[in-house]
């Protein structure tokens, strides 16, 4: 009887992820098929592959390659990534682990922030970065990260630092080390599990930005994955559809790599907690 419910537990969880994964399949599927193909055929398979539309794809825009768009995501989303990273872990461990006045009260403006819409800050932004002479640059989507503006980050970080006893910061000040260097030393190295978190929805979320990206970089060579895949549709409204799909599948690539990469530090860390005893 066990043995029948773990095979109907497992029939049940390979249904669900058939139906996650459908719209994946179906978007390599269509990848490969011509035109008429993709509105004709609803199966997932194509009848005939189709493979031109990667080649026309990737040169579909007159004077720019694919590849250049490719290049701003990679450049925007990996600094991206550093900059959230190393500035919101900072912010984090002053308010985790540092006393100063004002903290707490600081801290509820910082989780209050979150309760505000980011498209209302557009305007102030892009007003600001145009006097900067930023607007076309990837600045606008770099810098302001260094600030540590993603209070989601903080509050992850903030919340994991708290989970760390504070036997170690009276351990390593015994041993003479000062905020900076117990910092260094004993709450980065630990919280490697937060960083990673912070890493991977960092590049996720920058590297499928579009609304953003499509404000503050108005030129062709400057435009991102996202915001080059609406290239494809044409101002009559008429849609190469075979090479955006092609596109569309090789956009996911670098999000899935990353994320590969990083699993097993994510999981690793997760199970230990951060901490051996």
């Amino acid at each position: 009887m066990a043995r029948v419910r773990g095979w109907v537990r497992v029939l049940a969880l390979l249904g669900v992820l058939a139906i996650v994964l459908y719209p994946l399949i179906w978007v390599l599927g269509s990848s490969l098929k011509s035109p008429t193909e993709v509105t004709s055929n609803l199966s997932v398979w194509p009848e005939e592959l189709t493979w031109s539309n990667y080649s026309d794809g990737w040169d579909y825009i007159p004077g720019v390659s694919f590849g250049r768009f490719f290049w701003n995501s990679i450049v925007i989303s990996l600094a991206t990534v550093v900059a959230n990273a190393a500035s919101c872990l900072v912010t984090a461990y002053a308010f985790a682990r540092l006393r100063f006045w004002g903290r707490k009260g600081y801290f509820a403006l910082m989780i209050a922030t979150l309760l505000l819409p980011g498209h209302v800050l557009i305007v102030p932004q892009y007003v600001l970065f145009s006097e900067f002479g930023w607007i076309d640059t990837p600045l606008p989507l770099i810098l302001p990260k260094l600030l540590a503006t993603e209070a989601f980050f903080i509050f992850l970080m903030v919340q994991f630092m708290r989970g760390i006893p504070r036997e170690l910061d009276d351990a390593a000040k015994i041993d003479g080390c000062d905020p900076y260097r117990t910092f260094w030393h004993v709450i980065l190295p630990l919280s490697r599990p937060a960083l990673i978190t912070t890493a991977i929805f960092s590049f996720i979320w920058t590297w499928n930005d579009f609304f953003t990206q499509l404000v503050y970089l108005p030129s062709v060579p400057s435009y991102t994955v996202p915001v080059a895949l609406r290239l494809f549709i044409d101002s009559s409204g008429q849609t190469s559809i075979g090479p955006m799909l092609a596109m569309s599948v090789l956009s996911l690539l670098p999000v899935f790599l990353f994320f590969l990469g990083f699993q097993r530090f994510l999981v690793q860390g997760i199970n230990t907690s951060g901490l051996k005893g």
